[in-house]
């Protein structure tokens, strides 16, 4: 940008982006409130609201140049603190409440949660281009066990293992960053985006499920590029401990 860095405007316009990313604040206790009230449909608009925020924030950070224009203002912070709630907190308060994990199931709520302390404190929990160990995408499997209806035992079977697999550091598709086919990523998380708004803008209807199931071709795909991009990770390392890069 051509203005200067401590111009007015500059400035105003950095904390209207942290102002921004703040949003997920507000959102974060609407949806502690509606999962009181068991409003389901209010639980997941907000889930996919703060998803919406969580998703462009970066994108304006990066634009208005942030951390020149107001250092002293930890953003990436905020967005930790902000993000935990919502990828971690939340969707291990809403696994019992929206009858995910039954009542004898509801203390293995907080594995998830200690999972994601660990993954949210690594130095390395995130790179230029990666996730380091599962991105605690917690929110997103809340919205998968719930439409697609299964047993208790093979919800926590999968709680279990994505709370292991925070340990594992494999390196995971950064869409917004990672290289690798970024514009298909971005094109293809697009339509999955749409399609579980659709699946939460009415969660009480036989169209939910359908929805839902026809996105998970994203998480399918997400997988299968990420073991190449971990793959291509490694062979880079390997190269520079080697001095070949």
């Amino acid at each position: 940008m051509d203005i200067p860095i401590n111009h007015p405007i500059r400035k105003s316009a950095a904390w209207a982006v942290h102002a921004y990313t703040a949003l997920g604040v507000p959102l974060a206790l609407y949806s502690g409130w509606a999962l009181l009230r068991s409003d389901v449909r209010g639980y997941f608009i907000a889930l996919c609201a703060a998803c919406f925020v969580d998703a462009t924030d970066g994108v304006l950070a990066r634009r208005v140049q942030v951390k020149k224009v107001v250092p002293w203002f930890d953003g990436r912070r905020l967005d930790d603190i902000i993000d935990f709630i919502h990828y971690a907190f939340l969707p291990a308060l809403s696994l019992p409440l929206l009858g995910i994990l039954p009542a004898g199931y509801a203390w293995f709520s907080v594995i998830p949660v200690l999972a994601s302390c660990y993954g949210f404190c690594q130095e390395v929990a995130k790179t230029d281009d990666s996730f380091v160990g599962f991105p605690s995408y917690w929110n997103i499997l809340v919205v998968y066990l719930y439409f697609l209806g299964l047993s208790a035992q093979v919800n926590l079977a999968f709680i279990l293992t994505l709370s292991v697999l925070v340990f594992v550091p494999v390196h995971y598709v950064y869409p917004s960053r990672t290289p690798l086919l970024k514009p298909v990523n971005i094109l293809l998380g697009i339509l999955w985006g749409l399609l579980l708004l659709l699946a939460c803008l009415e969660p009480d209807s036989p169209r939910a499920v359908l929805w839902v199931r026809l996105s998970l071709f994203y998480p399918v795909y997400y997988l299968a590029v990420t073991a190449v991009h971990h793959v291509r990770v490694k062979r880079m390392e390997r190269l520079a401990r080697s001095g070949r890069v």
